[in-house]
């Protein structure tokens, strides 16, 4: 389609479509009810099924149905109903089941508002539910990106047989840009042999299942488990690197967050001093090598959060040189001006 003027959520419904999604399967919570509302129209016209389930724990677990079939399925939903989705989404990483979930961040912890932030960081990359495993994150910055990134979703989850989340900041759920949705498929679509979706007489029944109750069996799941997550790490990571290649002050920033760090970049570099910013693209797998900055003598993760990304960065940086945060919660966007000025209470030798 051509170049639309559209809301993110829409935006992001629109592509799901556009990627072959066939089963939407959700419940209303701010700031992403358009999705829900509009997949309820579109996903009839284009030929798949809505169900506006009665819980959130009800949703994951009809994806977990629907792509245990085959069937490209998806959920969107907001913090603290993607916390409620953590049982159901453990058991599609533990049955290798494929899904895309959708969270439009809001602030938290508990109940929050429903005003945009960045506080599902750790839930989101750290598992959350039970069990040794992890997802792929994508984390968008404008709507394109935000809809290019929805159809990506759903090919690496089926390349890989994964849970995959889109981690956007209810500020991307809610403004409007101009979006072109055309899909380009990132892996060869294979036919899906593993899927329990009856075996016509053909062939041996499937199963999906994460329940394993001999100890060697299931130690020996989680090793294949790992595997494919260092399959993943090795070809999914990636960031953005913006005037890092002399830098010696580098802004960590993603999503929303990331267009005003691009603009306190620009505004120190204005001054001749030497800044620069790394986007992580995905938030798991993180890109650790995006961290090879010889001439970096700080890095500053700034968030609409309470630093929850410091971990990986010290992780990646590998405590070479010291990492600091700045940052707001509960919905509240930081200014460039704002983030220069704490920022030079503790880098002041730098900028």
């Amino acid at each position: 389609m051509a170049r639309k003027l559209m809301k993110g959520n829409e935006a992001m419904a629109t592509a799901a479509i556009a990627a072959g999604c066939k089963c939407f399967f959700g419940y209303p919570i701010t700031p992403q009810n358009e999705i829900p509302e509009f997949m309820s129209k579109a996903m009839y016209e284009s030929g798949g099924s809505f169900v506006q389930a009665e819980s959130e724990v009800a949703a994951i677990n009809m994806v977990y149905g629907a792509g245990g079939a085959g069937v490209r399925a998806m959920t969107s939903s907001s913090s603290p109903g993607i916390a409620l989705k953590q049982e159901g989404i453990s058991y599609l990483a533990g049955a290798e089941v494929p899904a895309v979930i959708l969270n439009v961040m809001r602030g938290g912890p508990g109940l929050g508002s429903i005003q945009p932030a960045q506080s599902d960081y750790s839930m989101m990359t750290r598992g959350g539910g039970d069990g040794d495993y992890n997802c792929p994150v994508l984390a968008p910055a404008n709507l394109q990106e935000a809809a290019d990134m929805i159809m990506e979703a759903f090919d690496i989850a089926d390349h890989y047989r994964t849970p995959v989340y889109v981690a956007a900041d209810g500020f991307i759920g809610q403004m409007m840009e101009p979006v072109e949705i055309i899909y380009k498929p990132k892996y060869e679509i294979k036919e899906k042999t593993w899927a329990s979706n009856g075996t016509r007489g053909k062939r041996e029944k499937n199963v999906v299942n994460s329940l394993y109750l001999e100890p060697e069996l299931l130690h020996e799941h989680n090793v294949h488990l790992q595997e494919k997550y260092a399959e993943i790490k090795e070809k999914e990571a990636r960031a953005e690197k913006y005037h890092t290649d002399d830098a010696e002050l580098i802004f960590v920033s993603y999503g929303t967050m990331s267009r005003v760090v691009r603009g306190v970049v620009d505004k120190l570099r204005e001054e001749g001093k030497k800044a620069g910013m790394i986007r992580p693209l995905t938030l798991w797998p993180f890109p650790v090598k995006a961290f090879d900055n010889p001439n970096c003598k700080m890095y500053v993760s700034i968030e609409m959060s309470m630093g929850q990304m410091i971990d990986d960065i010290r992780l990646a940086s590998e405590c070479k040189v010291p990492v600091k945060f700045y940052g707001k919660a509960g919905g509240i966007v930081p200014s460039a001006h704002e983030i220069i000025d704490n920022v030079r209470n503790f880098a002041g030798g730098i900028i």
